[in-house]
């Protein structure tokens, strides 16, 4: 059955897979509900029923983590993810490492007119099997349609709750000199990977980004009993960004060995080829953690006992306060300041 779309309230009608949305801004009639009900719910495993303007969650004396983000990654499709895989892993990976276990989301979509339909439907197809990979529900969601011109094809919209589990890690203002940093795995691979595709820059191999959940690696530190004081997925800004937020909240500095960050070849050369410092480069699946001193060599074994933390690498340590918050001793010299990452060296990452 053809779709009916609309433009200024006048119905048209379009046909087979060059199907487009021509839905008006502010549309909110029987053609929005439309496409909300053939396309949307179906997609994520949802009937009518299930999408009331409030989701009704049952609550107990668990405690719950809440977390929103927006999605702005341009292309939407990139190797190694997408931007339905991003707004679903990006959400969980911000109440896991937060001691929360992921229970449900909402999906709020911003779309530009014009959008193909088989590419929004690719994006929901891939939101529904992050989600199951997730172990969570889309209960609520939203959808709105803008002029063209007033978004870049589609926009994503989460917010996220979790149960927060017992002996949930005390944060960054507990670290201690001393403790330990580590990172899950290589680092910058996200970041790289968006900004070669979106450029084209024809790099070979091409950057693949590590877009994934962090539940696993999460778990194993959980089950290894690790004394964790804090985790963070390095996402805008990278490593450097979160050294620096872990740094002010406790008032020590931390100091990290740049030839033990793991790096893929590829990445360093990208990086090297662009002038970009991979500890400022984005993350999407990748996280620091910091552990109580001594804890290091059993932190590590836990997180390399899964696929996603295979690459977990110990990287410095928590040090008295310094002139600078954040050291990095590169190559084979002395620690120096690692600067805090200023402006979006590569926007539109996430």
């Amino acid at each position: 059955m053809p779709s009916e779309i609309a433009r200024e309230g006048c119905p048209l009608p379009v046909h087979g897979l060059g199907e487009t949305i021509l839905l008006a801004h502010g549309e909110g009639g029987r053609l929005l509900r439309r496409l909300l009900a053939e396309r949307v719910l179906p997609a994520l495993g949802l009937d009518g029923a299930a999408a009331p303007d409030a989701a009704h969650l049952p609550l107990s004396s668990t405690r719950l983590a809440f977390t929103t983000d927006s999605f702005v990654v341009s292309p939407l499709f990139f190797p190694g993810g997408d931007i339905g895989r991003l707004a679903v892993f990006g959400t969980g990976n911000d109440l896991l490492v937060s001691g929360a276990r992921p229970r449900w989301i909402s999906l709020a979509l911003i779309i530009e007119e014009g959008l193909e339909l088989a590419l929004l439907e690719r994006v929901l197809a891939s939101v529904a099997a992050s989600a199951e990979v997730l172990g969570v529900r889309v209960v609520t969601g939203d959808i709105k349609v803008v002029p063209r011109g007033a978004a870049d094809r589609l926009f994503i919209n989460t917010a996220g709750i979790g149960e927060v589990l017992e002996d949930p890690p005390p944060g960054p203002a507990a670290l201690e000199i001393g403790d330990e940093i580590l990172v899950s795995g290589p680092i910058a691979q996200h970041g790289v990977a968006v900004m070669a595709a979106r450029e084209e820059l024809g790099l070979s191999p091409a950057p693949r980004s590590e877009c994934a959940s962090l539940g696993a690696a999460v778990d194993a530190l959980r089950a290894a009993g690790i004394p964790v004081r804090a985790m963070r997925d390095a996402t805008r800004g990278g490593v450097a960004a979160v050294l620096h937020e872990w740094a002010a909240a406790c008032g020590h500095a931390l100091s990290i060995v740049e030839r033990r960050v793991p790096l893929a070849d590829e990445i360093r050369g990208a990086c090297e080829l662009l002038g970009l410092d991979p500890l400022h480069v984005a993350n999407e699946g990748t996280m620091v953690v910091a552990v109580e001193s001594g804890a290091g060599d059993a932190a590590l074994k836990a997180l390399r006992s899964v696929a996603v933390s295979s690459g977990a690498a110990s990287i410095g340590h928590v040090v008295p306060r310094q002139v600078s918050p954040v050291l990095v001793a590169r190559g084979l010299g002395r620690p120096c300041p690692l600067d805090e990452p200023l402006g979006a060296p590569l926007p539109r990452i996430c």
